[in-house]
């Protein structure tokens, strides 16, 4: 986006404000944080929220923007403060769904909007203010307090004793204005709404507490009685206010992956004039085509190739790799990444959308947003509990009532904070996000978080062969051609026809062809079908001159009608109207850390199988080499759907590992399911996890990881759990004075912040290092032709 654009506000707006909303109804501002489901359907929209602190927040956005008409489906994320929108454009615009979420007291802001950091950072500024101002109140208090409590009988005369609650009420006064202002605020908001949020307990105990204790300052003989809490009352909403900016800090640093990644993009580009000379242009209106550059110290705006100059470029966020990238002449760059070392000139081949950038920020955007199962159970669990929580606390002050009013209406206190479900909420969701960061960073991406906890309990690991245990491209190795054909016009039709294809096989024979030849095939493919699992057939006419086409199959031997190779080698056939044209034999390379990886997976527990579309004898003898036990050639993606049934049908989780691509309905029935992302669009891969580390590490790594999550989930749970067990049952019996009740509450949810924290860093006792991209990328191919 060119500017900032203002987040909403919960005060009336200004004019500024309805001019920025009025502006997102652009239908040109749309693509910068959402995408259309389909031509001239609903659209699908991303945005940040802001001021937003708990499960009962999100319940009552998604309440404000689905009374709304238009507005089709809403789903928000506390943790990860994110919300998704589905909405029809005929009906509603974002503008309007932007200002209901404004007059519900929070803030919608596109993901890379600059004003979002800035708002950010205010409301951070302001927390640590109010947290000072509750501090530095309540030490002064508890100064004023002191004597009242060391005082013997009469040491301390009446008017003493009156005077100093007078200044400890004076000094509460600006806590109870300011300092509890986000307490109250959004307690009235749920209240206005029809809703117990989880600060509504809290703000119902801070002015209960309030008014006991300015009762028994100013009328001591009343019916509250005379003792005052003011002590109390600061001290738990100054350890209320830790806890939450803690919380907010941890947050942040453990599931800041994502807003990391989306803020990589620069606002604006140096693009070159026709004249030679450069200018500063907003990112949205550079175009492909267009030459950039880009110095030192910025990100790359776009996909693209370095036409001019010879640099490093540093890809950790989208591929994992932590070492600096060469980038010399004629080297793809990508967007989101850093130049390191030299300005370049770089001719764009992807913008917005279509960049690779973009689809990793989709595919997070996607993940963050999503409920994990228990963490919906939870979510589920917290919304009656809070109505339990509140008549919990007017039952116990009716049962206290009769022997001390001013005791029963703190017991009623301390009832209504200790029991705020805020740990609850926060369980699986921040411990889920934390260990979405840490693998993002990593180089895996995780596109389903649900499939953390069904991989935590894989039994079996299925593999696909060929561009999974094997490196990502195979190298062309013989050409076997009929009589009168040459094996590099073999070559040519093979290419011309493979063109659009993403099969390792069909990069094989582009590498094999561009190493020998810098034009493209003499040859025009129409009317291609691919056939997953099988092969490709066309039409193939001359690019030049009205010679009739001929039709053309390349596959596998039974889909081309041709006799397979006496070789264990990868091999593809090609056949027309006249039947056999040439085999075409590929060189596997089995990925060097496919052992150690099979392996380490052999030690978490899980069995290794290889289901593989090649021949049974290739199959063997290449799971010989990862030493894999079980294995099976010439497997349909029928067959592998067979297979992973079966195993399901034992009752085991089984995860399965391949291309993302050839192999969509396995990966759709696996419990949980990889995608070696290196060559697939990720708009069209279907896996649960998408690995852009191109190694295979990152499978016994995530499994690791995705056991070391669930452990955690589970103990934030019990933890929950167990301090309610506890702290309710004390409550109740007023046993429980409102500071420590406070305190409880605090330091319930951020020990489980700080525990979900730990999986922001992986273990390296349980992970290793991805390996190199560079190590692993294919030699370039090269032809031998043989008759």
């Amino acid at each position: 986006m060119q500017a900032a654009l203002p987040l909403g506000s919960a005060s009336a707006p200004t004019e500024a404000d309805v001019q920025a909303r009025t502006a997102l109804d652009d239908p040109a501002e749309w693509p910068a944080f959402g995408h259309e489901l389909r031509a001239g359907g609903d659209w699908e929209s991303q945005v940040c929220v802001d001021g937003i602190h708990c499960a009962a927040c999100a319940f009552t956005i998604e309440d404000a923007l689905l009374r709304l008409p238009g507005v089709r489906k809403v789903t928000v994320n506390a943790a990860s403060r994110r919300a998704r929108v589905v909405w029809s454009p005929s009906q509603v615009q974002p503008s309007r769904w932007f200002a209901a979420v404004a007059e519900a007291g929070y803030r919608f802001a596109p993901a890379a909007d600059a004003s979002l950091r800035i708002a950010r950072q205010k409301e951070a500024r302001r927390a640590l203010f109010r947290w000072l101002v509750a501090g530095l109140c309540m030490m002064q208090v508890m100064m004023y307090a002191l004597p009242a409590y060391v005082a013997g009988p009469g040491e301390m005369t009446p008017d003493i004793e009156r005077l100093l609650r007078w200044a400890s009420w004076v000094l509460t006064l600006p806590v109870m204005a300011f300092a509890c202002g986000p307490f109250f605020g959004s307690a009235w908001r749920d209240l206005r709404h029809g809703r117990i949020g989880m600060d509504v307990p809290v703000a119902l105990g801070m002015a209960i507490a309030f008014v006991v204790s300015t009762a028994g300052t100013f009328d001591p003989q009343g019916p509250l009685g005379h003792e005052v809490y003011f002590d109390s009352l600061t001290m738990f909403v100054f350890f209320l206010l830790t806890g939450r900016w803690l919380e907010s800090r941890l947050r942040d640093r453990t599931a800041g992956a994502l807003d990391a990644l989306a803020g990589r993009l620069p606002e604006t580009a140096e693009r070159r004039q026709i004249h030679g000379g450069f200018e500063r242009v907003p990112l949205r209106r550079v175009q492909v085509g267009d030459v950039l550059r880009v110095r030192p110290g910025e990100s790359f705006p776009a996909d693209g190739i370095v036409v001019d100059g010879d640099t490093l470029a540093d890809e950790a966020l989208l591929t994992g790799e932590s070492r600096p990238v060469a980038k010399p002449y004629g080297e793809a760059v990508h967007a989101g990444s850093h130049n390191l070392s030299a300005p370049v000139l770089v001719l764009v081949r992807q913008v917005g959308s279509g960049t690779r950038f973009a689809q990793i920020v989709a595919l997070m955007e996607s993940a963050a947003m999503q409920r994990p199962r228990l963490a919906a159970m939870a979510d589920r669990i917290a919304r009656p509990f809070l109505l339990a929580v509140v008549l919990a606390a007017g039952g116990a002050a009716l049962w206290w009532w009769p022997v001390d009013r001013g005791h029963a209406l703190m017991v009623a206190v301390s009832v209504l904070i200790v029991t705020c479900p805020c740990a609850l909420s926060l369980a699986t969701p921040a411990a889920m996000l934390a260990s979405a960061g840490a693998l993002a960073r990593r180089g895996v991406l995780v596109a389903h978080m649900q499939a953390l906890e069904s991989l935590a309990t894989a039994q079996a690991v299925v593999f696909d062969k060929t561009g999974t245990l094997t490196r990502g491209t195979p190298r062309l190795d013989r050409v076997y051609s009929r009589r009168g054909t040459l094996p590099g016009d073999a070559l040519e039709l093979a290419v011309a026809l493979a063109e659009g294809s993403l099969h390792p096989a069909a990069r094989a024979l582009r590498q094999a062809w561009d190493a020998q030849h810098r034009l493209p095939p003499a040859w025009r493919a129409e009317a291609v079908q691919e056939q997953h699992g099988q092969g490709m057939q066309g039409t193939l006419s001359p690019q030049q001159g009205d010679a009739p086409g001929r039709h053309v199959r390349l596959g596998s031997a039974a889909f081309c009608e041709a006799r397979a190779l006496e070789t264990d080698a990868m091999q593809v056939h090609l056949s027309d109207d006249e039947g056999w044209v040439a085999s075409f034999a590929l060189a596997e390379d089995l990925r060097p850390e496919a052992p150690e990886a099979i392996a380490r997976l052999k030690a978490q527990g899980l069995v290794p199988r290889l289901l593989s579309g090649d021949r049974e004898a290739a199959a063997q003898r290449l799971a010989a080499s990862a030493d894999i036990d079980t294995a099976r050639g010439g497997c349909s993606p029928e067959d592998k759907l067979h297979e992973v049934r079966r195993l399901q049908a034992q009752g085991r989780a089984v995860a399965m590992v391949g291309d993302g691509l050839n192999d969509g309905p396995v990966i759709a029935q696996a419990d949980a399911s990889f995608a070696f992302g290196n060559a697939v669009p990720l708009t069209q891969a279907r896996a649960d996890f998408v690995v852009l580390a191109d190694s295979l590490q990152a499978v016994p790594d995530t499994v690791a990881q995705a056991r070391r999550t669930l452990r955690i989930v589970r103990q934030n749970l019990a933890w929950s759990a167990a301090y309610n067990a506890l702290c309710v049952p004390l409550a109740l019996a007023g046993w429980l004075p409102a500071w420590l009740a406070g305190l409880g509450m605090a330091l319930s949810s951020l020990v489980v912040v700080l525990n979900s924290a730990r999986l922001s860093r992986m273990d390296a006792g349980e992970s290793q290092a991805a390996v190199a991209s560079a190590e692993h990328m294919p030699a370039h191919a090269t032809l031998v032709p043989q008759g």
